[in-house]
This record gives structure tokens, sequence and C-alpha cells, in this order.
């Protein structure tokens, strides 16, 4: 099943959707996500996984789904009418040990992950979404997994720069430095390596449909520096940055302080807020929105989308998974789809 375009055409996108950890919630917030009407009517879905584990989940959620199954070699053949399966029949539910990160369920989800990237990469897909893996797991099966970025880098040979964003609604979170040592932060930061998140930043919310997007950037220290009584590098690195982004012709402003730029962000209308490191933005952003919010993979040349939140180990099988944030996570990647679709048809 070639894409060819679909959501240029305003088809239905196609998604790739990877089933997550099968010890969490993912295989109920998969079985949730199929089963959802407004996500037939947004996109075309071709799940991967395994099947039984999948049922499991349909269970939990008291739910019978109605999924076409395929192979990978088969997907040409896929009509476009149902929702796709491709069954790689890799995890036997009576492996799993619900509750608990294992090499299996690492191995059943970077399998899934791998699989659905191919067919993006390869064009079958016009974007990628899973649900949530977890990391100890997928270290097991593949000891250099760091993150997202990293395994995706390394499956498609990708170096180009690749950022994670949080999304609500109503505002983006981008950073400036990501999965370090918080010790490590400030000789990170530098006016280039800002410009250059303000510029991956601008692009993906574009992508999103948000035209000339208005970016709030975050201090690092407490008061952004407060004149340079608690740090100099407001004054010596960041607005510097954000001076030479507005000769630049970007819409933004700051640095703002942390403890209050996410307020000003949502009452003044900003699109996104840069912070300088990963707790100073997820920390407001699950605050807002912990049910809605989307982790998106920004730089690729697809939609890369997840909820935010992890696998839930606590609750796992016991049906009560809220579906918002997978939810909301398919619908940006469709969006994204659509205006990155229309971009390149007007190129």
């Amino acid at each position: 099943m070639t894409t060819n375009g679909a959501a240029a055409n305003g088809a239905r996108p196609v998604i790739a959707l990877a089933m997550g950890d099968p010890a969490g919630i993912s295989p109920e917030l998969t079985a949730r996500l199929l089963a959802l009407p407004e996500i037939k009517e947004a996109a075309h879905i071709i799940t991967i996984g395994d099947r039984r584990i999948l049922d499991e989940g349909a269970k939990a959620a008291g739910l019978t789904l109605d999924l076409e199954a395929s192979t990978l070699e088969d997907l040409d053949k896929a009509g476009m009418t149902r929702h796709v399966f491709v069954d790689l029949g890799h995890l036997d539910p009576a492996d799993v040990d619900r509750g608990e990160a294992t090499l299996a369920g690492g191995t059943f989800a970077t399998r899934n992950f791998r699989t659905a990237l191919e067919l993006a990469h390869s064009g079958k897909a016009e974007a990628v979404c899973f649900t949530p893996f977890n990391k100890k797991a997928m270290r097991f099966a593949y000891p250099g997994y760091d993150d997202e970025i990293r395994f995706v880098a390394d499956v498609l040979g990708f170096t180009g720069k690749v950022r994670e964003f949080n999304v609500l609604e109503k505002v983006w979170n981008a950073r400036v430095t990501s999965h370090i040592p918080l010790k490590e932060v400030a000789d990170n930061l530098s006016i280039e390596g800002i410009i250059a998140e303000l510029e991956l930043t601008r692009a993906c919310l574009k992508e999103a449909g948000h035209e000339d997007a208005k970016i709030a950037v975050a201090g690092l220290n407490p008061h952004a520096g407060d004149g340079g009584s608690f740090g100099m590098e407001e004054i010596d690195i960041i607005e510097p940055a954000v001076e030479k982004a507005k000769a630049l012709g970007f819409n933004v402003d700051g640095p703002f302080p942390a403890d209050t730029v996410f307020g000003r962000a949502l009452k003044e209308g900003y699109n996104a807020v840069l912070t300088m490191y990963h707790d100073q933005g997820q920390i407001a952003m699950k605050l807002m929105g912990f049910d809605k919010g989307v982790t998106m993979m920004g730089g690729l040349p697809f939609a890369l989308c997840t909820p935010a939140h992890g696998t839930a180990y606590d609750i796992a099988g016991k049906g009560i998974a809220d579906v918002g944030a997978s939810r909301e996570a398919v619908l940006l990647a469709v969006r994204m789809a659509k205006k990155k679709a229309a971009l390149n048809a007007a190129a």
C-alpha cells in the first residue's frame, strides 16, 4: 500500500501505529484507538504487533475490533475501508509479565517500532505513531536505546537534527537541551544552539498549521537571572539569541522567568515556549494536560507522535486507561501529514 501522496489528494493519510510495551496499558490503548470513530474518519491505520496481544487489550477495554489482516508483503493489496493489522506473531500473551519491564516486552516493542519506521521510510505510511514504550524494557532488547530519537536515527541512518516537542492544544513546549544531566545544561547553551531550536520549532509549528508562530523563550536561572544576580546565561547567551532571532524575522520574545512563562504564553497567545532543559517544560506541560499531552519528534521526513505519558504498569489490564493523549497523538500526526503533503505538492 503505497500512499502516493494520499493526504495531498484529500484522502485519509496512512499512519503506521506500533504497539508499545505489552506489559502496560499499550495493548488497551491500541484497541481503544482503533475503535474510535473519529480516528476511523481521520486516518487509515496500519497497526504492527501481535494480534493475540491486541486481543488481550481489546478484552480489557470491552471492545471487539473489525480489522483487515495483512502481511507486510501484501500491504499493497490491502483495502482502504478498514484499519489494517500486520500480525508479526512474535509474542504469546502467556509470556507477558504484566507490570514488569522485560526482555520479551522490549523485543516486542522494538520490532514493532522498527517496522513502523521502515513503512514510513519506504513511503507506505505518511506518519508514525506508537503507544507507550518502557525505556528499561527497550534497553534490554536494544542496549543502545537512549531514547526514541536515537533509535530512529539508528534504524533509518538519519543524520539530521531531531528534537522532542511536547504538545497541548493551546501551547507547545520545545527545549534546547533534553536528556542530559542537569549539571551539564548551562555548558550546553549557546546563541547558535538556541537559534537552531527556534528554527526547528517554527518549522514544526508550520507543519502543524501555525503560520508565523509566536514563541516565548524561558530563562535558565531563577527570575531569568534577575539582571545577573543569579547567573549570567540570560545576559550572555539567551537574550542575544532572542535578539538575533528577531533580526532574522522570528516572532519571538524573552527570556522570561521559567516559573511564569507558561502562564504568559497561554494569556498572550504564544504558540510555543522554548525552555532550556527537559523538566523546565515537562512539569508545566504535564500539569496542564497529562491526559492530552503529545510527544512529537520534529525534524524527521515524516511526523512521529506518541502520548506524552508512560506505560502505567499499575493499571495495566484493568480497562481504565484513558485514550485521550493517544487520540491526540494520532490526530496531530494526521494534521502534520496533510500539511506536509500540501507543502510538498506546492513545491
